[in-house]
């Protein structure tokens, strides 16, 4: 997974609201990759934190023109920067 010593790289989960970050890389299978591309999440994108839900709830995220609610652990497998 992620190295903690790391501090460039980090889940998605672990941004802010109103925070923003590229992503680096997907964990996961193809099937999961694909469905991200379909929503338009996909490596080398910005995307912004735009809400996060209390009690491991959802997290609406901004990428390009769309806004998108993911869950916390599609949230966990997308890497930033």
């Amino acid at each position: 997974m992620i190295n903690i010593i790391d501090t460039k790289r980090k889940s998605l989960i672990h941004l802010y609201r109103g925070e923003s970050g590229r992503i680096i890389e997907i964990l996961g299978g193809t099937g999961f990759r694909r469905r991200l591309n379909v929503l338009g999440i996909r490596e080398g994108q910005i995307i912004k934190i735009v809400s996060k839900q209390p009690l491991r709830g959802p997290l609406t995220i901004s990428v390009g023109n769309s806004q998108i609610t993911i869950g916390r652990g599609m949230a966990n497998k997308i890497i930033v920067e």
